[in-house]
């Protein structure tokens, strides 16, 4: 079975040509999914070589070990017996033809550059952006870059409905140094989410990462909430049983804020307001000796 964001993988894969190289079809990915798709099937990062997917590099494992994809070296469709494109609905085959006509052409130093002139962002990592644009262009790139901030701020986040490339984007701009995961148990069915995949992903983009599962609520205090009535009696109940009991915690939070001076706790919710770590948040503001700005993601 796939999803249909790997279907689209290999549909792409197939357009152009069935053989294609790593970085290159990256950058083929992130232009179709700007240009072409109002919901985008993949978010990308700013990365070493560029706009990179994690989500799309997980797939690529998959789709290797499916047997569709020959390795993990390039991009290159194991078998030609069956057209990925032609099971697409047939905008989506439009959409992909209009692609492939339009940019498909392009490989090597011209995709590259040709990426990095018009989303300049996403070169702000790159090794290789000084080999590929003049000194003005470059300069973009630098203007790009997210700004260092004076300011502390204490950020939650919570990535429900979220890739984990759009997540580490909001942690990037806002210039958070340090990642604080408050679940019980950090373990998730969605790529890039669990434990030991975050740490690794933050620790790639300069962003300092620590689990402390005692802030954390028992997943089987978090079963049957259906209203914000709801959320509202399991948080009393963590505010009066589970907070005074980790003082402790609660206070290297503060220690911590006042050594990175950026720092954001998550959690899976969206809104913060159906999550305990705002609880968590207002128990800094209580413990802090100092005023605490505080910013939800």
């Amino acid at each position: 079975m796939l999803f249909n964001r790997q279907k689209l993988l290999l549909a792409l894969l197939e357009s152009l040509g069935g053989d294609v190289g790593a970085t290159d079809f990256q950058k083929h990915l992130f232009l179709f999914t700007r240009l072409y798709e109002q919901e985008r099937s993949f978010e990308f990062l700013p990365y070493r070589f560029g706009c990179y997917s994690f989500q799309a590099a997980a797939d690529k494992r998959k789709l290797v070990g499916q047997g569709r994809l020959l390795d993990e070296s390039n991009w290159c469709i194991a078998q030609h017996t069956v057209s990925f494109r032609q099971a697409l609905p047939k905008a989506d085959q439009a959409r992909l033809k209009a692609y492939v006509e339009q940019h498909g052409k392009l490989s090597g130093k011209r995709l590259i550059r040709h990426v990095y002139v018009n989303y300049p962002y996403f070169a702000t990592r790159s090794e290789i952006a000084t080999s590929h644009l003049s000194d003005s262009e470059y300069e973009k790139i630098v203007a790009a870059r997210p700004k260092k901030r004076r300011k502390s701020v204490f950020f939650t986040i919570g990535y429900e409905g979220q890739s984990v490339e759009t997540y580490l984007n909001r942690l990037i701009e806002n210039d958070v140094r340090l990642l604080v995961d408050v679940r019980k148990n950090p373990l998730s069915r969605k790529y890039g989410f669990s434990k030991k995949t975050l740490a690794g992903l933050c620790e790639a983009f300069g962003i300092a990462y620590l689990h402390i599962p005692d802030l954390g609520i028992p997943g089987e205090l978090r079963r049957n909430l259906d209203t914000q009535d709801d959320y509202e009696r399991l948080f009393a109940h963590y505010e009066q049983e589970v907070l005074p009991q980790n003082t402790k915690s609660i206070k290297h939070l503060t220690e911590l804020l006042s050594e990175y001076k950026r720092l954001a706790i998550t959690c899976f919710e969206r809104e913060h307001v159906q999550c305990h770590r705002d609880r968590v948040a207002k128990a800094v503001a209580t413990q802090s000796p100092t005023d605490v700005a505080f910013a939800h993601l």
